[in-house]
């Protein structure tokens, strides 16, 4: 496993801002598709990426894509891909499938196929019948697309957004992985003010605080291949204290999140706890009418509610309209807003700068995105080292 080809997946919408962060990684051999970014890296590329990704959903090896029209051609591509090469005789190997515009629209037939495809083959390895299934648990993916078979191997195991700091959830919780790329999108740095008014449970302030310190997402969780022989515990060490070596906990921040619900808030301040933010960020109940800042420039992230439901399409109307007033007394600060109503820009009173279409979970929303003027100065009010925490606005 000298050199591997790997596909890091992500929503629809991110990839761009994940290709991003993969070349800030080192990776530049990137090839950019719908939900996915293909590379090549080492040994080494396998827990650098899965412990340094912030917008991923999964880093899978990509065993093998071929056209597959038939089941026999199922069949014989996946049997000729090397599995004798890519996981060991007692490995647990599971495979999942997924089939979109091809004629192999059975799933769990698909799902068979690939799997006594690998049986086979690994029976011309290791001269037996019959395989356990004992060992490190190789999760296999067959997806099907417009009759392309792509097969891969799952190096991540939990999804990448699972960080570890969320152990409990309010209403409608924003991925972690979403609320990171609305932060790298908005360009935000560490040494500006951060306000999320509709904070919730915290995702936005502590997933900001972990880019603000560089504080890699899944330094502190497990993964899926650090149980598979062929890596080795050296490499994960290695990646691991790479990633403690560069974190910045000495960097002061400035994140404030409010809330009107007291239960959200108290979520919020222990999963800020559980991801080592206890004394960091500030989180206070408050109303959006009574939002301002002490701070003349300054980034609002904000996931508002969208007025899915019937009954909530009313006060949402009023909700943005109190925005886009409270909002204008904030004139040099940058607002970058997430929802699905298509009215937002009219009933807030301003056109975007710039809007991108993604997604959260299934549902299709825009990031409007408003950009404040640049600081006079370089030099922000959270820049300097020597500041011990953060004061409230």
């Amino acid at each position: 496993m000298d050199r591997i080809e790997l596909m890091a997946t992500s929503a629809f919408g991110l990839e761009a801002v994940l290709a991003r962060e993969l070349r800030q990684l080192g990776y530049n051999d990137l090839t950019v598709e719908n939900g996915k970014v293909s590379f090549t890296g080492d040994v080494l590329a396998i827990p650098r990426c899965n412990i340094w990704l912030r917008t991923a959903d999964r880093l899978f090896i990509k065993a093998g894509q071929f056209p597959a029209l038939t089941f026999e051609e199922l069949f014989e591509g996946t049997r000729a891909l090397p599995w004798d090469e890519l996981i060991p005789e007692d490995a647990e190997f599971p495979v999942e499938g997924k089939s979109i515009k091809s004629k192999l629209f059975s799933v769990s037939d698909c799902q068979a196929i690939v799997k006594k495809a690998i049986v086979e083959k690994m029976k011309t390895k290791y001269k037996r019948s019959w395989f356990p299934e004992k060992g490190p648990r190789f999760k296999i993916q067959a997806a099907l697309l417009n009759d392309i078979a792509t097969i891969s191997i799952d190096t991540s195991g939990a999804g990448l957004h699972k960080r570890g700091y969320r152990l409990k959830t309010g209403d409608a919780p924003l991925k972690e992985t979403l609320a990171a790329a609305m932060i790298l999108l908005s360009r935000w740095k560490p040494d500006r003010a951060f306000i999320d008014p509709f904070c919730g449970s915290g995702t936005l302030p502590i997933e900001a605080a972990m880019i603000g310190q560089n504080i890699a997402p899944g330094l502190n969780r497990v993964f899926a291949a650090q149980h598979w022989p062929a890596l080795g515990k050296r490499c994960w060490i290695n990646a691991r204290q790479e990633a403690a070596d560069l974190a910045d906990h000495d960097q002061p921040l400035g994140i404030f999140g409010f809330d009107i619900d007291q239960s959200a808030l108290e979520l919020a301040r222990y999963h800020a706890e559980q991801a080592g933010f206890k004394n960091l960020l500030a989180f206070q109940r408050q109303d959006i009418a009574d939002l301002k800042s002490r701070y003349k420039y300054g980034y609002l992230i904000a996931n508002p509610p969208y007025g899915e439901r019937l009954s909530e399409k009313r006060p949402v109307v009023e909700l943005y309209k109190s925005m886009g007033r409270i909002l204008k007394n904030l004139d040099t600060w940058s607002f970058y807003i997430l929802t699905s109503h298509q009215d937002f820009e009219s009933i807030f009173g301003r056109r975007a700068d710039k809007k991108r279409k993604l997604y959260n979970g299934r549902i299709l929303v825009n990031y409007y995105q408003y950009f404040g003027p640049k600081p006079a100065v370089l030099e922000g009010p959270f820049s300097k080292p020597d500041s011990p925490g953060i004061t409230e606005t």
